[in-house]
This record gives structure tokens, sequence and C-alpha cells, in this order.
């Protein structure tokens, strides 16, 4: 298995004005894909001061882990809000409906590794929104709630 340098792992950015611009800007570094895995994802994101992960979600069906590289994120997870700084980590069980995000409120970026399930069949909920995403093979469905479809 070759080495995966992360400078040549593919980069997602988001700059933060796009349909999810509320979140603000974004970058990932798409590690897993680099290396082809398939039944999980491992991702280096960082955020800059400012910008939030995701809007708050939960899994029904993918468990998800972030361990903390530098910098200091604040994470929120039901009604809890918690820092957690380089080395700290927090896991997210498949089925708990705790919504969760990170959000950095500090005055420099934050890096955090992110390694999750991949299913072809998932239903992810957001807490704190009329909003639901279905995957049924790997393809996403956006609705409400009550599983009317919304345009994205």
């Amino acid at each position: 298995m070759p080495v995966i340098r992360q400078e040549d792992a593919p980069l997602e950015q988001e700059d933060g004005k796009g349909p999810n611009g509320e979140l603000g800007p974004y970058s990932a570094r798409l590690l897993s894909d680099a290396g082809g895995l398939t039944q999980f994802g491992a991702f280096i994101e960082t955020l800059p001061p400012g910008s939030r992960s995701s809007r708050k979600h939960w899994h029904e069906r993918e468990d998800e882990f972030v361990f903390v590289l530098s910098g200091t994120v604040t994470l929120h997870e039901g009604d809890v809000i918690a820092e957690m700084k380089a080395g700290d980590s927090a896991t997210f069980k498949a089925g708990v409906a705790a919504g969760h995000c990170l959000e950095n409120r500090s005055d420099g970026p934050v890096s955090y590794l992110v390694v999750g399930t991949r299913s072809p069949d998932e239903v992810v909920h957001y807490s704190d929104e009329n909003l639901k995403l279905t995957k049924i093979g790997f393809v996403k469905h956006w609705t409400d709630r009550e599983g009317n479809p919304i345009v994205r």
C-alpha cells in the first residue's frame, strides 16, 4: 500500500459563499479517497475562525469519530457544548438521536481528523431544521422531515 501524503490527497474546499454559505468556509483533505477506500471515510478538515463543520445532524447507520489535531473547536452535541483541543476526540454512534457539529469560535484555524462509516443506504436527520437526507445506493435525496422533496 502506498504512503498517502496529506498534500497529495484530493482537496475539497468551500468558500462559504455557496448553498451552505452560512456555515462558513472549510477545506478537507480526502485521505480515504486517495487510497481508494470504500467502507469508511477518513479526512482532515480545517475550519477557519467563525466556520462550522455542518448543520447539527445525526446518522441512523453511520458511526463517526473526530480527533482534534491542532487548535481549539467547540463541539455541539444535543444540548451540550464542550471545548475540544489538540489530542481530544469525540465519537458519535449510529442511531443516537443527538445532533452534533463542530464550530470554530477561536481566533485561529482548527484541524481535525474525521473517520466514519460509508453506508450506501443512510438517513441523516438535521436536528434544528426541517431537513432530512436519505441515501439510497449512495444517491442523495433531500426532503423535509415528512418526506416532501427539497431542491438543492
